[in-house]
């Protein structure tokens, strides 16, 4: 049984509580339902139902539209509240065209398998479409080897600068097997850079703060998985095709 149906069950089942708690709260006698009352009204309730069960549905559409509308309104208010963090906050990296008409934010773990099916079609959406600023938010909540990923990639862009991160951040997209300190060296010296100095700052303060300010502004936003993409006022959870992601860019743009 659905969340929704559970949940108007038990609305509709705490009608008779409702009205044996009447007199308690100072009603008159007379006003609260009788014994015989509330079963003949439950009685007709459940008759009814039966009768017309396209009612139930009828009113859980109804009430999962207005809790879709409900956290719509919240991801608005959210976004206004933290827009500078989500969109602006010099500890992420910015791809894409830096002054492009609109911005694209990710929530990412180098590790989840969604967000690596999304990887090639959020670059061929950033690249055919010329004008999206595009900002990676490290976001490593599948285990060690989520929060290894994300340590080498933040210490190499503090190290290296953004070109670099750029190409590590590829180079971990696509990774075959375990990002262990043995492989992740390999990485940093398929880039050309020394892995020892990377290796050696992933546990520092500086990068553990990058990580932080994600994990909270995630979970003010109600931020649970990856991917989760930000776009103006807008939060789009979990993975969605080119197409879809096109049509996201497209409503954004329409919308002013």
């Amino acid at each position: 049984m659905t969340r929704l149906a559970l949940g108007l069950i038990a609305g509709l089942a705490s009608l008779p509580a409702f009205a044996e708690e009447l007199p308690q709260t100072g009603a008159t006698a007379e006003s609260a339902m009788t014994a015989e009352e509330r079963l003949a009204f439950r009685d007709e309730v459940r008759a009814y139902l039966l009768e017309h069960p396209e009612v139930l549905i009828e009113a859980m559409d109804v009430l999962q539209q207005r809790e879709e509308a409900a956290a719509l309104a919240r991801d608005v208010q959210t976004v206004s509240t933290h827009s500078d963090t989500i969109f602006n906050s010099p500890n992420d990296w910015v791809g894409g065209n830096p002054d492009g008409d609109i911005t694209l934010v990710e929530f990412m773990d180098y590790r989840c398998g969604y967000c690596r099916k999304a990887y090639s079609e959020v670059d061929q959406l950033i690249t055919t479409d010329g004008n999206i600023r595009f900002v990676v938010k490290e976001f490593p909540i599948l285990g060690e080897a989520s929060m290894l990923s994300a340590q080498f990639a933040i210490a190499l862009r503090q190290l290296h600068g953004d070109e670099a991160y750029g190409r590590a951040h590829d180079a971990l997209m696509t990774l075959r097997g375990e990002p262990t300190p043995e492989t992740l060296s390999r990485v940093a010296t398929d880039l050309g850079l020394d892995p020892q100095p990377i290796l050696d700052r992933m546990g520092a303060p500086e990068v553990q703060a990058v990580i932080a300010e994600n994990y909270a502004l995630a979970e003010k936003m109600e931020i649970t998985g990856t991917p989760a993409f930000v776009l103006k006022d807008t939060v789009l959870r979990g993975y969605a095709p080119l197409e879809t992601m096109r049509d996201f860019v497209k409503d954004a743009r329409t919308d002013g």
